[in-house]
């Protein structure tokens, strides 16, 4: 799985990447400050199921802070996309080529509205409304998949009588490296309510076409950054309003990658995600100033930095993916005497036999039942897997 940060430069993509990786990357204010992509790990937090069994997990990877899993996702911080960017400019095109191995998007905004669409710092006294970051960059998204979808199109226009079942495969084939599946392609064609021949599609419907497969196929969740100005509740409140049925969470990429550091730095105890923090160490005037700027600012108007609840909300309510803990029916360790050392993350509607042959191949091949690790209950291979479920898989 692979998390996209995407928008316009200078609206905290870096800096909410640093804050989720712990990476160390170039934070500037001016665009294209990102050439090449940054690659790196964020986590999703999981309530562990180790004070179930009254135990202390030890994960292999990840780690688990006060009895929350912390499970590695792969993320990607792109260049900043500007207006024009699907027909080259700016960097479009290496940001959209950047994007294509995507499975979801985070789409940073400024609700600060002191950058233009470009990114650029307006004159003193000018104000940009975030809805336009969102306009603009949906706008360019879908006209990345016109493109993609028009040559499909144009091949079929020659031959007169082909119709949505042929035109579903050769549209899974364009787009198979941007990791559109039959389904998703065969779900919009049910949805959007076209005409059966894609011959007789109008401009107009093609990209009523692409647009829908690109929002089922790359889902986003709108991260409204910079939360903690003062222009930041008017206009949190523009993009509720212009978009009532997008997935909206207001968040502080700077509050969140301060307290990680401060964290990493033994001067405060903060599990990514909670409301609150404790301070370890004596710390400086300063420091307690800037803490207690961002308790005030932050953590007690947003219930948090909003970082981790965005990492959480891509990955559990748009993708849908549940956590799966791999644990023994009568005991928690692997072979190294290591309790609960694996959370692993599965798509939404998988069985048992999903589940083994995610551990192992041979686990798949060989599968006899799974065993849950709370109820001692058997399950098939078809038995589908909820949220935060733990068993063992027993095989020949």
């Amino acid at each position: 799985m692979l998390i996209g940060l995407v928008g316009k430069p200078s609206v905290g993509k870096s800096t909410f990447f640093k804050a989720a990786t712990l990476a160390e990357v170039e934070i500037a204010a001016y665009p294209f400050t990102t050439i090449k992509p940054n690659h790196g790990v964020g986590y999703v937090k999981v309530e562990c199921i180790d004070k179930e069994f009254n135990v202390q997990c030890n994960p292999a990877h990840g780690f688990c802070i006060n009895h929350w899993r912390f499970v590695p996702v792969d993320l990607m911080d792109v260049a900043g996309l500007v207006p024009g960017a699907s027909e080259g400019k700016g960097l479009g095109n290496q940001f959209l080529d950047d994007l294509r191995q995507a499975d979801v998007f985070i789409h940073l905004v400024d609700l600060s509205g002191m950058t233009d669409a470009e990114g650029k710092p307006l004159p003193e006294g000018s104000t940009y409304s975030p809805v336009e970051d969102v306009k603009f960059l949906e706008n360019e998204l879908n006209l990345w998949y016109y493109n993609i979808l028009n040559k499909v199109w144009r091949g079929f226009a020659r031959k007169a009588e082909m119709e949505k079942a042929k035109f579903s495969d050769a549209v899974v084939k364009q787009f198979s490296g941007l990791k559109v599946n039959e389904e998703q392609v065969k779900a919009v064609l049910r949805s959007a309510n076209l005409p059966e021949k894609p011959t007789l599609w109008t401009n107009e419907q093609i990209l009523k076409f692409a647009s829908s497969l690109r929002e089922i196929s790359k889902p986003m969740i709108i991260a409204a950054n910079k939360c903690d100005h003062e222009n930041a509740k008017t206009n949190l409140a523009k993009l509720e309003s212009a978009y009532p049925n997008k997935l909206i969470y207001a968040c502080s990429t700077d509050s969140e990658l301060a307290l990680r550091q401060a964290a990493k730095a033994g001067l405060i105890d903060y599990v990514p995600g909670n409301d609150h923090f404790e301070i370890k160490k004596n710390l400086s005037s300063g420091q307690k100033a800037a803490l207690e700027k961002m308790k005030k600012n932050v953590l007690d108007v947003y219930q948090g930095t909003g970082v981790q609840e965005i990492l959480n909300l891509a990955v559990f309510d748009l993708l849908k993916y549940i956590a799966i803990f791999p644990a023994g029916a009568n005991k928690l360790a692997d072979s190294k005497g290591n309790i609960l050392p694996d959370c692993f993350l599965l798509p939404p509607e998988s069985t048992a036999l999903d589940f083994a042959y995610h551990l192992h191949t041979d686990f798949g091949k060989n599968f006899i039942k799974a065993i849950d690790a709370r109820s001692k209950m058997a399950w098939g291979k078809e038995h589908k897997l909820k949220h935060r479920d733990a068993l063992e898989i027993v095989t020949r």
